[in-house]
């Protein structure tokens, strides 16, 4: 991801107050707070419509009513508290999340954040407390953990406070040059987006226990609601619980702790206390992430024992591949083992890329004038890069990561017992609707394939730069409608309604377009590509929650055929027993789902996001998408109507509060922009402080000290024209060391990004084993335990061994890339890298065996590979084709070709 500057210097304004320059915490870390909220927002809303303790599945003559939660019954306080502390901790996030999109540095809001934010995480602990405990153990071990971190949460609030109503500072803090404070916010970005998965991923697993929970209580022995592993595995599940909490509090440790850096002087020295604890926080975090699923994706000491065993082979594996690279003459079985697999991904890649092809030799320069033109506009296309990098790489992520559960977790749910054409564990929808099913299956899978190619191959640099990448992506939007639109409802004409959404959307965005840009004003280009970042990022977090809400609507899905009562199996509750409620919450989900990819697609092509973004028209449609966001929530999380009218005040008091900060904020910028005086305050977005036009030298991206003091050193006095040769001969000495240091810390992060997407869908996958669970203790089984190992044993030890793999070869790549940094070592990329492109190949494995009943099915999802590398391989060829056939821009250097060494 883009690193970001600590201060903005723009032109002439070295001289200025110092303290003048400093930004807040909170508008340094813009971008990552907005994905924080995001994805807060993303998994309270998740909870909120799939309550923890699961929903009544049939009427009952006790009085309870299929699709209302379970937990309302048996544990009312525990449930009230637990659903108005996850709606709170929702509100907060869109708070929090629209105030960052308001926020610029100078401004009066960021004294909001912090209130908002611990309003948000005292929610979202209270939330977590509450709907993850049962018994006294769980109470007690959650209470004591959540009660330590609410106590540093106070005293680092109220200390905040003081600071800010005596306008003191810290009495221990040091002050850090620019060079030292950008290396630290370089180094805490990629730290924070980590937590934030960690975080989030441990509240889903705690909401959603391995084993699943009981349906009915049993006197003396269970209650409706509670885990069935509590009961028949109680240490077992135990450790899960003490293990996945420890890493749900650390990591939002961590997170205080980036937050806080500059009051605990983190980044002073390599071993400092403050910058030790945060480290340690993560990896406690990680290695707690490790140590629950090792306890809650098994049921014998015996996988346990495996899977716990697979951490030290993916490291020796690593030290294999270091040696290898070190001395293949000395150990030559060794070298030829670890070769292979970055000697196929070399080939894949030459095939794509057509190695046959060569860059056109650059121009011949003569005087210095035209080389700092020339090294200018490659500096601006290398940052061009890496920002399409960045978001074809997180659209990947986050489309591989719902695919990935989406395809384990079918809608429609799955049969509990064996009958005419199916078994227990199969997809409902696949026999009563198997050309749906088929649908929605392939369009799910071709959208999980081509995903994980995409990542894979992101670090070819003549795909990106030739846009190949994403065009791929948009067959992988295409296919999320598909999936969605096939998986979602049941009839035909419904599908087509959904569709016809994404393209009402494109017709209004292209009608706006037409009426509003007749007396087009251009629009900073700075500010073009601020807003088209935030955009995108809330259109694919959106995208991405709503997928997985449609496919499995609150209340669940009915699991038998009941001709008596007119119910059929894999049908939603919900649309039976509370129709127009139903209709309310499907209706605003898929068109929030529809509006975010017609946006993503829109904000891929420049030529149409332009004008859209001048006019305001892709504003409009993201406000359109996050009201129907919030007319979902209000509809499906409750059944009742005095807490959908509470949840629907909550959103009226947000989009208040937010109307009235935009209109008050854009009225005081109005009143302090001069006119002509070039790009409002509002434009300052965090990741983008580091860029400054008037600057030529600082046109690449960096991630290191060593990095920005190379860039400062190089840049002599702005404005001048005709710099002297002394200062192009420095410039020119240093370009391959900051370009060295730049590529290995894109790698560095790229890995990172690659172990977090791996471990989080492999984690909460790894709970809830595809195939469903035991629910009863008859006919030879326990329940809870997965139902896949009793009906097809091999498919299971196949996708469970699959899986672990994937979970442990990312934390431990993860770890490595936390320790060796801090322990003064450079990490091994290259071993890094082909572990991560296994990584995803075991991805691929369990995703076909978990998600197919029939081995030829299992094959047909392996085998999607194959068109998907040679769609690749078209595109490139065309496109290739017809750049030969372009003129080419005076004054270019082609990029050169840097696929072999990315692979190899």
């Amino acid at each position: 991801m883009a690193m970001a500057s600590a201060d903005e210097n723009g032109a002439g304004n070295h001289n200025k107050n110092t303290d003048s320059l400093k930004a807040s915490t909170e508008f340094q870390l813009k971008k990552y707070l907005l994905l924080l909220a995001t994805l807060v927002a993303t998994v309270t809303y998740v909870a909120g419509l799939n309550l923890p303790g699961g929903s009544w599945t049939e009427d009952t003559p006790g009085g309870q009513v299929a699709g209302e939660p379970i937990l309302r019954e048996t544990y009312y306080y525990r449930y009230i508290v637990f659903y108005y502390c996850n709606a709170i901790s929702f509100a907060a996030s869109l708070v929090v999340s629209l105030l960052l999109l308001v926020l610029h540095k100078g401004g009066n809001y960021h004294h909001l954040l912090r209130p908002i934010m611990v309003i948000d995480l005292f929610g979202l602990m209270g939330a977590y407390a509450a709907g993850s405990s049962r018994d006294k153990f769980t109470t007690v071990c959650a209470a004591v953990m959540v009660a330590g971190l609410a106590a540093y949460v106070t005293v680092a609030f109220l200390w905040y406070v003081l600071r800010r109503a005596t306008g003191g500072t810290a009495a221990n803090k040091k002050e850090e040059s620019p060079d030292q404070e950008a290396a630290a916010l370089a180094e805490h970005e990629i730290l924070m987006v980590l937590a934030i998965f960690v975080a989030t991923v441990a509240y889903v697993a705690a909401m959603n226990p391995p084993g699943g929970f009981w349906r009915s209580t049993q006197e003396g022995h269970h209650t409706g609601g509670d885990p069935i592993l509590q009961g028949g595995h109680s240490g077992r599940y135990k450790f899960f619980f003490f293990f996945n909490t420890t890493a749900f509090v650390t990591s939002l440790l961590a997170i205080m702790l980036i937050l806080d850096y500059k009051k605990l002087n983190i980044s002073s020295d390599r071993f400092g206390v403050g910058r030790c604890g945060l480290y340690v926080s993560l990896v406690i975090a990680v290695g707690g992430l490790g140590g629950a699923y090792a306890a809650g994706s098994c049921r014998n000491l015996e996988s346990t024992a495996i899977v716990l065993s697979l951490g030290p082979a993916v490291l020796i594996y690593i030290a294999l591949q270091a040696i290898a690279g070190v001395s293949t003459d000395k150990l030559p079985c060794i070298g030829r083992m670890c070769s292979y697999p970055r000697k196929w991904l070399t080939v894949i890649t030459r095939f794509v890329t057509d190695s046959t092809c060569t860059s056109r030799p650059p121009p011949p320069l003569t005087d210095e004038k035209e080389k700092d033109k020339i090294l200018k506009r490659q500096r601006d296309e290398n940052e061009k890069l890496n920002k399409a990098r960045e978001f074809i790489q997180l659209l990947a992520i986050l489309a591989a990561t719902i695919t990935y559960q989406a395809g384990l977790d079918p809608p429609g749910g799955l049969w509990l017992e064996s009958g005419e054409g199916h078994t227990v564990g199969d997809s409902i929808l696949l026999t009563t609707h198997p050309i749906r099913y088929k649908a929605f299956f392939y369009s799910n899978s071709v959208a999980f394939v081509a995903s994980l190619v995409i990542i894979v191959m992101l670090q070819s640099e003549r795909l990106v730069r030739l846009h190949i990448l994403e065009a791929t992506m948009i067959l992988d939007l295409f296919s999320l409608m598909g999936a969605y639109a096939a998986g979602s409802s049941r009839d035909t004409s419904t599908s087509i309604y959904i569709v016809a959404m994404a393209g009402a959307v494109l017709i209004y965005v292209v009608i706006h377009i037409v009426f509003f840009t007749l007396d087009p004003e251009d629009m900073d280009t700075d500010v073009l590509d601020k807003c088209r970042e935030v955009l995108l990022l809330l259109a694919i977090l959106a995208a991405s929650i709503t997928y997985q809400a449609g496919l499995t609507p609150p209340g669940g899905f009915w699991e038998v055929d009941d001709e008596k009562h007119g119910h059929h199996a894999g049908f939603s509750i919900l649309q039976d027993k509370y129709h127009l409620r139903y209709k309310a919450f499907f209706y605003c989900n898929a068109a929030s789902f529809m509006a975010s990819v017609a946006l993503i697609i829109l904000l891929v092509n420049p030529t149409l996001y332009k004008p859209a973004i001048e006019c305001y028209a892709l504003f409009v449609c993201m406000v359109g998408g996050m009201f129907g966001l919030m007319g979902a929530y209000a509809a499906g999380s409750s059944l009742h109507l005095r807490a959908s009218i509470i949840i629907l005040v909550l959103v009226a008091l947000v989009f208040g509060f937010v109307v009235y900060l935009v209109l008050t904020g854009s009225h005081k910028l109005k009143r302090k922009e001069p006119a002509g005086q070039g790009e409002p305050q509002g434009g300052h977005v965090t990741d983008d402080a580091a860029k400054d036009q008037n600057q030529p030298g600082q046109g690449v991206q960096g991630h290191h000290v060593a990095d920005n003091a190379a860039k400062d050193q190089i840049q002599p006095a702005q404005g001048v024209q005709g710099d002297h040769v002394a200062d192009h001969a420095a410039k020119h000495q240093k370009q391959p060391a900051e370009g060295n240091n730049v590529a290995d810390n894109n790698k560095a992060i790229y890995l990172m990004l690659l172990g977090i997407l791996s471990a989080s869908v492999t984690y909460l996958t790894g709970l809830k084993p595809p195939g469903g669970l035991w629910r009863d203790d008859n006919n030879g089984h326990s329940a809870g335990s997965p139902v896949l190992y009793d009906m097809d044993r091999r498919r299971y030890m196949v996708y469970f061994y699959s899986n672990s793999i994937s979970f442990m070869a990312s934390i431990i790549v993860i770890a490595l890339l936390l320790l060796l940094p801090l322990l003064g070592y450079k990490s091994d990329h290259c071993s890094l890298h082909t572990v991560m492109v296994l990584d995803m190949l075991a991805l691929l494995v369990a995703y076909a065996a978990g998600s197919a009943r029939k081995w030829g099915t299992f094959w047909k999802v392996i085998l999607l590979l194959l068109p998907t590398v040679i769609f690749l391989r078209l595109l490139f060829w065309c496109k290739n084709k017809y750049r030969s056939t372009a003129k080419p821009k005076p004054g270019v250097i082609a990029a050169p070709n840097q696929e072999a060494t990315a692979t190899q």
